[in-house]
């Protein structure tokens, strides 16, 4: 469905789950895709599993998917989440790469993509509702010396910004 702007007609979508079922349902059925400031689309599902895909009018053409051959590294790993989270929707392999990715790069990766990293392992952890190792995260993300350039990259990089701010704030 295209429409002038996503973020009205996502925010009443949500506003409505959470009266219907007491949350935002990211999986299963009926779902919602999770939408972060800026995006021109979002999909929600019935219990049917039929979708609606709302996309924002102006949304420019060569709309950038991800995938790149030049990236390497962490941000490669990071690249991929974001392509499993916001197109194939798939929050548990988005998880699952982040996890093995940051154990793999992140000692050599800049500051930035390891809180880049650190902040979608806290998101993706309360969303599949295992939040065991979020406090782990945080205090890693709460221990980086990160500009405040580096902290809009990273709040930009997640779809929930108030789940890291406890950890980006506490300093």
């Amino acid at each position: 469905m295209w429409v002038d702007d996503v973020a009205p007609y996502h925010a009443r979508f949500t506003t409505a789950m959470r009266g219907a079922y007491g949350k935002v349902l990211a999986k299963g059925l009926p779902r919602i895709t999770r939408y972060r400031a800026g995006a021109s689309r979002f999909t929600i599902m019935d219990p049917s599993g039929n979708s609606i895909v709302f996309i924002r009018r102006d949304e420019p053409e060569d709309l950038e998917y991800g995938g790149s051959k030049q990236l390497t590294g962490l941000a490669k790993v990071l690249d991929n989440a974001r392509i499993l989270r916001e197109f194939k929707t798939d929050d548990r392999a988005a998880f699952r790469a982040l996890n093995s990715g940051l154990r793999r790069h992140g000692d050599s990766a800049p500051a930035v993509e390891q809180a880049m990293a650190l902040a979608a392992l806290i998101e993706l952890s309360t969303v599949l509702e295992e939040p065991e190792r979020v406090p782990e995260w945080g205090e890693r993300l709460r221990q980086m010396a990160l500009s405040g350039e580096d902290r809009d990259q990273v709040t930009a990089f997640v779809a929930d910004p108030a789940l890291i701010t406890p950890w980006l704030d506490a300093r």
